[in-house]
């Protein structure tokens, strides 16, 4: 078969038409042989569906075999593979993985010989991937690098399990079947795919990296001879690598890596799950964490498989940001460095700078560190790990797409390298011919257009890998605070400088008290705890001293700034991803000490809770708290992702969830951010959202248990559960208490449907301890609230819980006034809309009742001066102090009048009633004139800044008490107005 000039010149650049044409010559060549075979017995002549081609399908073949050796050897070999492939689709689609394993399995029926085997599985890849080099560089219908990822991933997996399949029938009459699992399930080998092929984004000539597990011990059945599961699963899988990557006259399917097992190639070659489970836990290493991210099972029990993994995860994923990852990942990206560079090997576009595995890094340092938390990310494909990151405010969407272009870029220029001579290599050609032909395969003017797209595309991909991967340190330059540099603070932190230097740079530095500080540093690095550290949790404690020894100098009260910080330090020395955390990032060192020199509060909660350190990583939240809507969605979001039978996690979680968000509230509190009102608005909205999500749960635990009562929903609680005091004030504080009351509106009768039924009043009482349980307990990251019942009717002696008949009866008849002064504070928190309106309409009417005025405000000043005789200052220290809410003129001096005046006056104004904080308690009093506008307003004023000295005592420590010189006006405004309401005679 002869060809034209012109089809080899119009499809190819010139420095290419040598090497279109010699490719055609030896495809005539071959058609020309195979013509006269098929003459010979009767079969068309393959060279006539080569005749009868299209232009554009000329054009095609022209340019594929002038740039891919590999496609025009292929041809030569198999001239009459173009028409079958043509016939297939092959040319413009991938087939389906179904349609690719019935071909393959097809092929394969009726074969009897491993040696004929072999042979079948090599031919079937090398025609697939023919056809794959074909869409690769023809690009038919927009395809683009991920198709022919995904292709050569779905052909490798085919090959995998149709392979073992076989393996599995051939061995069967001499090895027998793996007996079953405990479950009464076949067991089969678990072949898990890692690196790209697991990752679903294998490049056009890559090995396969597996690890091969099998589930349970035993013996086989039905063979010659029973074997140990462990030699059986050893022998096939040794059978199932030479069916890949041995080397027969056809060549090899696929190169077949078994290194990242456990131990590598001086560990078995196939472990069962309690090995696996065992290894990882107690010897696995940073990089095994790093490369079973991509881990996925892609033959044989793929079911299994993910069990399997699912047992791994926690070892793969750190439920605490876990930036200790990014140290690895920068030592191993150091040794790759050594290595490019001992080789010479700068043109490696995979391991080189700016190079895929950059990309890459970049991907799974943020896996690795936040996997655990946001799980999301675990996912084996890289494409859509970094798809995800915008959302989770990882990388701007703009990085994101700029990595994912460059990425491609890198990508298509390494399958163009592979399709040349389906050789797996990733460096850039120093011949001429060799680069002309991938600028063609890339559709580049010439080499120079090419390789400027790729050092630019190379440059950005080093500049983020910087940004995400680089020594904290880089970040520094030059001398730090007052003059001391990192390498001075350094020394000082390590005592190698003289005791006289040491002090004068403390002291050029800012420091208050420089022998103090020394004493307390030198103290500190000598002690037993420092001294006994494990290799790399003293290394990471020695990067970070300098770092936050310099954050403290740059701070206003640099003494107290170290006093405060230091013992949360002391706290993780055996918790060192925080060390890392916080050495990685410095940001988070310096709104460490924002927070904590002024408030010994935060710091003991970042030191009791270490895993608070995760929100300084985001100002951006950690000083703007969430509404109520937004914390409700998140706290949501945040226990979907956990199991529902897990209640551990569940708790675990919502106690984060509250550490977390009541130190979003301080943090805007300490820097001002937020007015008095709204930091307890936020606090009150932090504890609803919670009470919510533990009475759904709580509903869910026992409902799914017991059933549920005559009348109500498995889905929705018929429960109602009531706040008093601060939370139904609207007013909590930090570390506040909830006051409680559980209503329900059964009338008690009947019992619950459930398959352990209890009768209904029963089932609410374990409704109410069950709360009560999911609030109190204590897990690692401690309790949620204490929460205190004693509000209920009869207090302690009464019912947990009550329906809201036997409540208004009670208020009624046999409540004190006292707990009509609390009814004034309480409103509903959680619970049933429904339930929800016939409390407030009781409430009204409970509030509105008439009463005698006399009786009231006697039963009022009296239950007040019992608070003041117990918990006010001693009359003999008034002199000196004044405690901001029990002392007279104080915090519930006005919480009594606002509520003296709501029973003594909402008969005659119902509308008092409608809220239940005293703020806007005092605004109706005044709107319906009961007090002055000036004596609202001066009460009012006075009301918040006794809770403003309030919080503020909470955040730095102190007592709720001042000097008796203070505040002098608002006491004396107080008691005026005390004495005028409630004074005798009044």
């Amino acid at each position: 078969m002869q060809w034209d000039d012109k089809v080899y010149r119009q499809a190819l650049p010139e420095a290419l038409w040598t090497n279109g044409r010699q490719a055609l010559e030896a495809l005539s060549s071959a058609l020309d042989k195979a013509d006269n075979v098929a003459s010979m017995t009767d079969r068309p002549l393959p060279s006539r569906d080569y005749q009868t081609l299209d232009p554009e399908t000329t054009r095609a073949l022209c340019r594929v075999v002038g740039i891919s050796r590999f496609a025009a050897d292929t041809l030569a070999r198999f001239p009459d593979w173009l028409a079958a492939l043509a016939a297939r689709g092959e040319l413009d689609a991938a087939p389906a993985k179904a349609e690719l394993n019935a071909w393959l399995e097809a092929l394969l029926d009726g074969v009897e010989e491993e040696e004929a085997m072999h042979r079948v599985i090599r031919r079937f890849r090398r025609a697939r991937m023919l056809g794959i080099v074909w869409r690769d560089l023809e690009r038919p219908a927009g395809l683009g690098m991920w198709d022919t990822a995904r292709a050569v991933t779905e052909l490798a997996e085919v090959c995998l399990d149709v392979a073992l399949g076989w393996l599995e029938d051939f061995y069967a009459p001499r090895w027998g079947r793996p007996a079953q699992n405990a479950d009464g399930k076949p067991q089969r080998l678990v072949v898990l795919g890692m690196g790209k092929l697991g990752a679903g984004e294998l490049n056009l000539s890559s090995d396969i990296d597996l690890i091969f597990a099998f589930a349970e011990k035993g013996e086989t059945q039905g063979g010659r001879k029973p074997l140990a599961h462990q030699e059986y699963f050893t022998k096939l899988g040794q059978r199932l690598i030479a069916a890949l990557d041995a080397v027969t006259k056809d060549g090899f399917a696929f190169r077949v890596d078994m290194r990242l097992r456990p131990l590598g190639d001086g560990g078995p070659l196939v472990g069962s799950f309690s090995m696996l489970a065992s290894y990882y836990q107690d010897q696995g290493r940073e990089w095994e964490r790093y490369a079973m991210l991509k881990a996925r099972p892609v033959a044989g029990d793929i079911e299994a498989g993910r069990a399997l993994l699912e047992s791994l995860r926690p070892f793969v994923y750190r439920r605490y940001l876990d930036f200790g990852a990014i140290e690895s990942l920068r030592e191993l990206k150091a040794m790759i460095n050594r290595e490019v560079k001992r080789k010479g090997m700068e043109g490696n576009i995979k391991l080189g700078s700016g190079g895929i595995r950059e990309v890459e890094f970049v991907v799974q340092a943020f896996q690795l560190i936040r996997g655990g938390r946001d799980t999301e990310l675990q996912v084996a494909s890289l494409r859509q790990a970094l798809e995800r990151l915008p959302a989770l405010g990882l990388l701007p969407e703009s990085v994101v797409a700029e990595l994912e272009e460059d990425y491609v870029l890198l990508r298509d220029v390494e399958h163009a390298l592979q399709a040349l001579d389906d050789r797996q290599t990733q460096t850039l050609p120093e011949d001429e011919g060799e680069r002309a032909r991938i600028a063609c395969a890339l559709n580049a003017a010439d080499w120079p257009a090419l390789l400027e797209r790729l050092e630019a595309a190379r440059a950005r991909v080093r500049r983020h890998f910087d940004a995400v991967i680089a020594e904290p340190e880089e970040e520094f330059d030059g001398e730090g605070a007052a003059g001391v540099g990192l390498d001075e603070w350094r020394l000082l932190w390590r005592g190698e400088l003289e005791e006289e230097e040491a002090l004068a740079k403390l002291n050029a530095a800012g420091f208050g008290e420089p022998a103090a500080v020394l004493k307390r540093l030198t103290g500190f690095y000598h002690c037993r705890a420092v001294q006994s550290m494990q290799r790399i949790g003293f290394e990471r404690l020695d990067a970070l001293m300098p770092l936050l020894l310099d954050a403290v100098a740059e701070h206003d009260a640099p003494d107290t700034a170290l006093e405060r910080v230091q013992p949360l330090i002391e706290a993780v020395l055996r918790r060192t991803a925080y060390l890392a955390l916080l050495r990685e990032n410095p940001q988070a060192l310096t709104h460490l000490i924002a927070l904590c020199a002024p408030s010994p509060w935060i710091a003991r909660q970042l030191a009791r809770y270490p895993l608070l350190l995760d929100e300084l990583l985001t100002p951006e939240t950690l000083y703007t708290p969430a509404d109520k809507v937004a914390l409700a969605d998140e706290l949501r979001q945040t226990l979907s992702r956990l199991p529902e039978e897990d209640e551990e996690a569940q708790l675990e979680a919502l106690r984060v969830f509250k550490h977390a968000k009541t130190l979003h509230v301080a943090a805007s509190d300490i820097a001002g951010t937020r007015h008095l009102m709204k930091v307890s608005d936020y606090l009150t909205y932090i504890a609803e959202v919670i009470l919510d999500a533990v009475l759904a749960m709580a509903w869910k635990h026992v409902a799914r248990k017991h059933g549920v009562p005559p009348g109500a929903s498995e889905f929705e609680p018929a429960f109602l559960i009531v706040g008093y005091g601060k939370l139904g004030g609207i007013e909590l504080g930090y570390g506040s208490d909830l006051d409680l009351v559980f209503l329900h509106d059964s009338d008690g009768k009947g019992a619950t449907d459930g398959a352990r039924p209890l009768d209904t009043p029963v089932f609410y009482t374990r409704l109410g301890q069950r709360i009560i349980h999911l609030l109190t307990a204590t897990t690692p990251a401690g309790s949620l609230y204490e929460v205190d019942m004693r509000l209920r009717p009869s207090g302690n002696a009464g019912l947990l819980v009550t329906s809201l008949k036997a409540f208004g009866d009670y208020q009624r008849q046999n409540a004190w006034t006292w707990e009509h002064q609390a009814l004034v504070r309480s409103r509903v928190v959680a619970g049933s809309s429904v339930l929800a309106e016939k409390f407030d309409a009781l409430r009204l009417e409970l509030l509105a009742r008439p009463r005698p005025l006399e009786t009231l405000k006697a039963d009022v000043a009296g239950m007040r001066q019992k608070m003041r005789d117990h918990l006010g200052t001693r009359p003999v220290d008034q002199a000196a102090r004044f405690n901001l809410k029990h002392d007279a003129g104080g915090m519930v001096d006005i919480e009594f009048l606002c509520q003296y005046g709501v029973l003594a006056l909402a008969e005659k104004t119902p509308a008092l009633t409608t809220h239940s904080d005293n703020v806007r308690i005092l605004e109706a009093l005044a709107e319906h004139g009961y007090l002055s506008d000036e004596e609202a307003h001066s009460l009012r004023e006075a009301y918040l800044a006794y809770r403003s000295r309030t919080h503020r005592a909470a955040l730095t420590g102190d007592k709720p008490v001042v000097e008796a010189n203070q505040l002098v006006e608002q006491r004396e405004t107080v008691s005026r107005l005390w004495e005028r309401f409630l004074g005798p005679g009044q």
